[in-house]
Parts: structure tokens; sequence; C-alpha cells
């Protein structure tokens, strides 16, 4: 359901830039995001710094794991911006030839295991994560998140066995939120997004498995100096000031 929504979203954006150029008037101005889930509470807010500095201009997102937002650009959907929680899922984008210039790492993430509060079933380590009986979810495997996942799990030696792999990080906190997972492995914004929804156990480990997030103009951008303008934004300053804040480490 949520790869379905994210190519939803996908055309939907380009549907709407489509009929707004069909209309009477001249267009609002406009930049199209293309940003890993685990962006979209601190991206949202980076945005709205980002109309007020530049009175006029809207921010439309499409949010999904960064594998779905790669291969969508891949198929041709249509972006200015693409911010992606890996490298790898940029390098296959800027293989495609579909990056102006280079892509500029931003920030960083890594992850911890999140369970309900109070966290009733004990888990205490990674290796908690393979008990008998306990639901754990994870990102899947091409998902920057199940990347990351996959690499703790080789240096634990911990083999799991989720009863689910989902399409990004937002559906795997909201498995663990919802109730229907008891654990699930996401990244440290996710559990300090969700509060006191969820507990945290930290993975040591997970040093080795640390995710630096690039961000990139696309080649085809309509809207190329705001699209610049917005990654200004993002790697300078106010915007890294907001990463850190919602508990992105640095590049």
């Amino acid at each position: 359901m949520a790869r379905t929504r994210a190519v939803f979203g996908a055309v939907a954006i380009m549907l709407a830039a489509v009929l707004t150029g069909c209309g009477s008037g001249p267009a609002t101005p406009s930049i199209t995001v293309f940003a890993a889930a685990s962006l979209e509470a601190v991206f949202t807010e980076i945005a709205e710094q980002f109309t007020v500095d530049n009175p006029g201009v809207t921010v439309s997102f499409n949010f999904a794991g960064s594998s779905d937002l790669a291969t969508q650009l891949a198929l041709g959907a249509r972006a200015d911006v693409f911010a992606s929680a890996n490298t790898a899922q940029m390098d296959k984008v800027e293989q495609a030839g579909l990056v102006e210039g280079a892509a500029v790492p931003f920030a960083t993430n890594t992850l911890v295991i999140v369970t309900a509060p109070g966290n009733p079933h004990r888990v205490r380590s990674f290796a908690d994560l393979a008990s008998p009986g306990l639901d754990v979810v994870v990102c899947q495997a091409p998902v920057p998140c199940g990347a990351a996942t996959a690499k703790v799990a080789q240096a634990t030696g911990i083999a799991i066995k989720p009863v689910s792999e989902e399409p990004d990080v937002t559906d795997v906190l909201n498995k663990v939120v919802t109730g229907q997972a008891d654990a699930g492995v996401v990244y440290r914004t996710d559990a300090l997004h969700a509060a006191n929804r969820v507990d945290t156990v930290e993975i040591p480990e997970a040093a080795k498995a640390v995710n630096t997030y690039p961000i990139a103009l696309l080649r085809d951008s309509a809207q190329q100096g705001a699209g610049r303008a917005f990654i200004d934004l993002v790697t300078g300053e106010p915007g890294q000031k907001i990463l850190h804040a919602a508990g992105f480490g640095k590049p």
C-alpha cells in the first residue's frame, strides 16, 4: 500500500503541474522535492522557512522510500530536487544522468529499536530481536533503512526474522505505534519524532551503519533557481539547525 501511495503521489504531482500550466493566469512558482520518508517532518519545517525567505514560491513534496523515489525518477517522474537517505540511491539517479552538478551531503542518521511504551517485551539489544514469538518489522532491503539494518545484522551475527518488511521507515514506525508489531528498527530521528508513543533502545553496533543523506538539483528542473535556493537552505546554517534539532547528525 505504501509503495502504491508513493507512486500515486508522484502521479498527482505531475498531473497538478499539467493542470496548473493549462490555467489562464500566470502560474505560481513551485518546486517539487522528492525526499526520503524519514525527512518528512524536518523538511516540512524547512519548507515553512523557505516560503518565508522566498515569497510566492511554493514547495510540493513526494515522501517515500528512497529506492522508490529513485525508481520513479528513472521512469520519468519530474521533480526539481531529490534528497535520499543514503548515497546508494542518489548514485543510481546520478548514473542515470538525472542530476545537475553534484549531490551534496547534508545530514547523517543512525538506527535504533522502537517498542511499545514501557517496552513490555524487554527488548534490550539487537540480539533480542531474534527472540521467539517477538513480532519485529524492518525496512525492505533496497530501502536505506533496510540496507543499514542488514549491515547491523552482519556486524552482530544476528539473523532476525521479521514478520514484515516495509517500503519505508514511516511504515515500520507506524506498525509499532499502532500495536501491529512488538518492535521495529527505525532511524533515531523517527523515534525522537514519535516521542512518548514509543520506547527507544540503542543499538551500539549501528555506529557501523551510519547513513549519509545527499541532496541534489535535478537536471530537468523547470525551477533551477528556486531548487538551488532550497538546497542552499538545507545545507546552510538555518537548515542545519533545524536538522540537528530533529536529531540528524552532521554530514
